[in-house]
């Protein structure tokens, strides 16, 4: 668990040059350059930058909580993830109001009330999904599952909220599920699936639609979504979890979970939110997609269990999913 508080200093101690890369993707700057062959403003490559590095750190989601779950129940640790999350962005407002700065962002309204209720909800039942998953499934099936986030959040910005959705996007999807449907099928000679891929999916498709709901506040203050999903989500969680019988683990392993869900949710979402409202949510899902790439390295590195031919065929096909989404 080391490298948890490894990784919080680091973060902590570079959060500020970060903070320029967000300043940078939301300033008017007109500078064209190659990406992918392609011609792109400096807006838009910080903003890619900013989705990669949301992507860096929410892999490390699957592998921990995995070594988390095996202390903590799977709602407790859904809600104390969320509250990390909360808490933690909470703080950074604290000391930058302490430092003076001034806060420029738009206040969430009324009037983006249901979409903010749906996020909360949505990732109350996402994590809980997820952590369920984890327990009847390997850590790195579940990494790379967590690309069919992809597949959903396109769908759902494609069928209900009319973003277009190119060929080469949705070649990508197509690939993407296929590997999903590969790493889901347990048995090939039954076609048996496996629960906990299963309950994986789930969790994607209810993060597809919480991303296209924060895509329509993704314009106001992203420090004040990440603290309301935070505390609304974590404390709902939390809710769950007393409420079916789970008890608080030791203060050490709150402490762990705390600083993961700062890292892997509060100042992922973070980075999200602000690369989203360039993108869109389509695209800023197809550059997120590196995630679970990195999250089934750590995964092999902590576990070090060598998984069958199937999964390195639904890894060959995710790859190049991911490639054609990244690169649409």
């Amino acid at each position: 668990m080391n490298c948890i508080l490894l990784l919080f200093t680091m973060i902590t101690n570079n959060l500020f040059a970060i903070e320029l890369i967000v300043q940078k993707a939301e300033g008017n700057v007109n500078m064209i350059s190659s990406f992918h062959g392609k011609k792109i403003n400096a807006k838009e490559k910080s903003a890619v930058l900013l989705a990669v590095f949301a992507a860096a750190l929410y892999s490390l989601n699957s592998p921990i909580s995995k070594l988390l779950l095996s202390e903590v129940s799977s709602a407790m640790l859904a809600g104390i993830l969320y509250l990390g999350a909360g808490i933690g962005l909470a703080l950074v407002r604290f000391i930058q109001k302490q430092m003076g700065a001034v806060n420029r962002e738009k206040r969430l309204s009324r009037s983006d009330a249901p979409y903010t209720a749906a996020m909360v909800v949505l990732d109350i039942a996402a994590p809980i999904c997820l952590m369920f998953g984890l327990i009847m499934t390997r850590a790195e099936n579940a990494s790379l599952l967590n690309n069919f986030e992809i597949v959903a959040t396109s769908l759902i910005a494609f069928f209900i909220f009319k973003e277009k959705i190119s060929r080469r996007l949705f070649a990508a999807i197509l690939f993407v599920t296929l590997a999903s449907v590969i790493l889901t099928v347990e048995n090939a000679s039954s076609f048996q699936f496996s629960f906990g891929s299963l309950f994986v999916l789930l969790a994607c498709v209810c993060w597809g639609f919480e991303n296209n709901c924060t895509r329509k506040i993704a314009d106001k203050d992203p420090l004040e979504i990440v603290v309301i999903k935070g505390f609304g989500s974590g404390f709902g969680s939390l809710a769950i979890a007393f409420a079916v019988g789970e008890h608080l683990p030791k203060l050490n392993y709150i402490l762990y979970g705390l600083l993961l869900g700062f890292a892997a949710y509060g100042l992922s979402i973070f980075f999200y939110i602000h690369a989203q409202r360039i993108l869109g949510a389509a695209k800023t899902s197809a550059y997120y997609a590196v995630s679970p790439f990195i999250g089934v390295f750590l995964s092999l590195l902590l576990f070090q269990e060598m998984p069958g031919v199937s999964f390195w065929i639904a890894l060959s096909i995710m790859a190049l999913g991911t490639y054609l989404a990244s690169t649409d």
